[in-house]
């Protein structure tokens, strides 16, 4: 590939949206547009005894109020995508407003739709509501308890699944030389992209056809879960989503207030808008982990680990997500063994619902809960058994020569160095010299701490045959389009739909690679439903692997065409023909040569084609991989905790990721260093509670504590490159590196540093409260 594969090219989508050229929905605006609220529930369970809306109706610039009860028989539930199987799920109806009751504080109860925004919100404080307030429970455990209250009559005892999966045995443990057993909570967490959610709908009535603007990270499963809600024929509804300001997750879901806004044009035939505050978000955007974790982890002492098993119980909330179920079961499940030579391996999990907004996925989703597990046990076990936490890991470490690699949990890893990049970061960090420093420290009152985490994750979401049997409802290949125009610049569509990754940047570098073209030449379309072919969207860190992959594929394409096309200008055969950096060449005449511009030129005039060749120069694709990819790391975090006041300062992070072959280093150093930073906010300083009413109080940025930019030292980056073998690109993933890996890094750190004070184990997140009390708990005990 040319140089520009590998090569830090500037972001091309930055100036855009940097200048407030961008178009978000928020943004659109179309003549006679209507404005939609959502009256929420401020109950986290209630029975509905009475709805009034007849003051909002007739107050000034009301066009329509609208209830649970008036959507009856004229608009379907909100439907979950993700079935794990042999899991006895409760899939309950999930209405788009309320009927008989509310489960959630932000369920919603009816939506005005207004003139104007300002008349929309006020007419929400003229419905009146009669609510028969009900006994809540909040917190997964209590919600199992007997007598607890239910969430939905048709799931009893408040399960929403069970699955288990696994080899691990009672006597594996009962045989192993030490068993290490650890309750860990995974802190509930929002996810608070830059964008609230958003949406804008405009029906046309003569063709029956619904255009709906929306903040989405998958257009087409909007689409196809939308038309099923709205009774629309697919081919009917248009779904486009170009700029979203940041998503992690959250802009995956169907959500009941997309639906009731296309719903609403459809009745009134005017364009509706809708878009949530941040309040709103904090309540009815889906969060994400909230999951209590009982781990227990076998060993022998000379550091080898024998086993692991887990027992996982996930609040999934009021209701299941779209993607909620897949989140602490397959993409948690098959992950615990992690990086290491673990020939036993079980996970339990119990789904349970809660009344509180709903979970799905958020970044990671599923790997960072079971890398934290695994990385906080492999260190309690070193503690245990008296050795140093990085000789643990090295010995347990999966070799280079074992991939592919199959686990005790039945993934199969693609390619690996992992005590390369083991070796890379603790050069980085200079973790010999740092631990004689901390001793010497110590004798001083200063306690310094190092956290280190070896990591693998699963991502480039596909197979569909492997989705199809853990349940999504859907598949998971890719589709692209590669256009090129008759003067030689390039069209690409892709159904993937970038929110923040770069992918109009490190997509034209691949193209620019393959054609040997200027980036500048190619453009990169996607968000579009009636532009672009069925794509499954961008999370898991799949757009690259899976969407990269389709786009290289159909790149090939094009130029095995252009090549036979330049062979019948050049008069040579094709076998003949050298293609590189935008030149078609005969092998040993040098001299004789047609630019990749000249023969996409050749390819529309037509004039002179080979016999039977179709006109034009496109390529398409549809890639659907044969496996999963594997990206790795390890991480190295050195923190100093002051235990006068329980201070935790972030001196080094040092990151070393492995996403395969780099097509932009600059933007894959963005990636980590924002993962990096959220992974670090679940560790120190984030976590959603509610009391138990059911009240969210950590529902404003006043009480939920987003970490800013000057908590952070400077990042450490490096990256070691082991290309996947099973797709074109060999590249892995790298968006959620950062997020998986961060939080044990430093909460290991953290308790590294503790360790004199005989603190085990801290509940994240570790604020400085925390820390103190752990500090001087450990004080007493002593």
């Amino acid at each position: 590939m040319a140089q520009v594969f590998g090569a830090a090219v500037k972001r091309r989508e930055d100036p855009r949206l940097i200048t407030g050229r961008g178009r978000y929905t928020e943004d659109v605006q179309l003549p006679g547009m209507l404005y939609a609220a959502i009256l929420r529930s401020p109950h986290a369970h209630a029975r509905l005894v009475q709805v009034d809306t007849a003051a909002a109706a007739a107050a000034p610039g009301v066009v329509a109020v609208f209830t649970g009860r008036d959507l009856a028989g004229k608009m379907g539930t909100i439907p979950t995508a993700w079935l794990p199987p042999d899991s006895d799920i409760k899939a309950t109806a999930h209405p788009a407003l309320a009927v008989d009751k509310v489960r959630y504080v932000g369920d919603g109860v009816a939506m005005v739709v207004a003139e104007n925004r300002y008349a929309a919100r006020d007419a929400l404080d003229l419905i009146r509501v009669e609510y028969e307030v009900l006994p809540a429970v909040t917190e997964q455990e209590a919600a199992l308890q007997p007598g607890a209250p239910l969430v939905h009559d048709d799931a009893p005892g408040n399960v929403a699944f069970r699955w288990r999966a696994g080899n691990a045995t009672d006597e594996v443990f009962t045989q192993a030389e030490v068993v290490v057993r650890q309750r860990f909570r995974q802190q509930r967490l929002i996810p608070n992209p830059m964008e609230p959610r958003a949406a804008v709908a405009d029906y046309n009535a003569s063709t029956g056809e619904l255009t709906l603007w929306l903040t989405s990270q998958n257009p087409h499963i909007h689409r196809l879960l939308l038309a099923g809600i709205l009774g629309l024929p697919e081919h009917k509804l248009r779904v486009v989503a170009v700029d979203v300001g940041g998503g992690f997750g959250a802009k995956i879901a169907c959500y009941p207030d997309e639906a009731l806004v296309g719903f609403a044009a459809m009745q009134l035939g005017r364009p509706v808008k809708w878009s949530e505050d941040r309040r709103e978000h904090f309540l009815a955007t889906t969060h994400g982990r909230d999951m209590v974790l009982d781990v227990e982890l076998a060993g022998r002492r000379d550091g080898t680990i024998t086993a692991i098993r887990v027992r996982n119980t996930a609040n999934l909330g009021a209701y299941l997500s779209t993607a909620a179920p897949g989140v602490p079961t397959i993409l948690f499940g098959l992950i615990v063994p992690g990086p290491y030579q673990i020939p036993y391996a079980a996970v339990e999990v119990t789904g349970v619902f809660t009344h509180t907004t709903p979970t799905d996925a958020y970044r990671g989703a599923g790997r960072p809960e079971a890398t934290y597990l695994l990385e906080r046990m492999v260190d309690l076990f070193a503690r245990t058994i008296g050795q140093d936490p990085v000789a643990v890991r090295r010995k347990n470490l999966i070799p280079a020569d074992a991939f592919p690699y199959h686990t005790a949990m039945g993934l199969q890893y693609d390619s690996g160095n992992y005590q390369q990049a083991l070796d890379k970061a603790l050069a980085m960090a200079g973790y010999a010299d740092f631990r004689e420093e901390q001793a010497r420290l110590r004798q001083q009152g200063r306690y310094l701490g190092v956290g280190v985490t070896t990591y693998v994750e699963i991502c480039g979401l596909g197979p569909s045959q492997v989705a199809g049997a853990v349940g999504f409802q859907g598949g998971l290949w890719e589709s692209a389009t590669v256009r090129v125009h008759p003067t030689g610049k390039v069209t690409v569509f892709t159904g993937t739909s970038p929110h923040g990754q770069g992918e109009e940047t490190t997509f034209a570098q691949i193209v620019a690679a393959k054609f040997g073209i200027p980036v500048e030449d190619i453009e990169i379309v996607h968000g579009d439903t009636h532009r672009i072919a069925m794509g499954w969207g961008t999370y898991g860190s799949r757009t690259t692997p899976v969407g990269g992959s389709a786009l290289a594929v159909a790149a090939d394409r094009v130029v095995e065409k252009a090549r036979a096309i330049a062979a019948h200008m050049l008069e040579a055969a094709a076998e003949d023909i050298e293609f590189a950096e935008g030149q078609f060449t005969v092998k040993g005449a040098p001299g004789r040569k047609a630019s990749f511009q000249e023969v996409a030129l050749q390819a529309y005039l037509a004039w002179n084609l080979p016999a039977g060749m179709e006109p034009a120069l496109e390529g398409s694709a549809f890639y659907d991989p044969v496996n999963f990819v594997y990206p790795f790391g390890t991480h190295v975090c050195i923190v100093e905790v002051l235990p006068d006041t329980g201070e935790v300062k972030l001196l080094r992070y040092i990151a070393v990721d492995d996403p395969g072959p780099v097509i932009n280093p600059m933007i894959a150093e963005g990636q980590v260093h924002g993962g990096v930073v959220q992974g670090i906010g679940q560790a120190l300083w984030e976590g959603a509670q509610y009391d138990d009413q059911g009240q969210l109080v950590t529902g404003t940025f006043m009480d939920y504590a987003l970490p800013k930019a000057h908590f952070f030292p400077n990042l450490e980056t490096a990256f070691t490159e082991t290309p996947s073998p099973h797709n074109p690109l060999g590249v892995k993933g790298i968006g959620e590196t950062g997020t998986i890996a961060a939080t044990p890094t430093v909460v290991n750190a953290v308790l590294d540093a503790l360790a004199p004070f005989g603190v085990r184990e801290i509940d994240m997140p570790l604020t400085p409260e925390r820390v103190w009390r752990a500090i001087q708990s450990g004080r007493d005990s002593a």
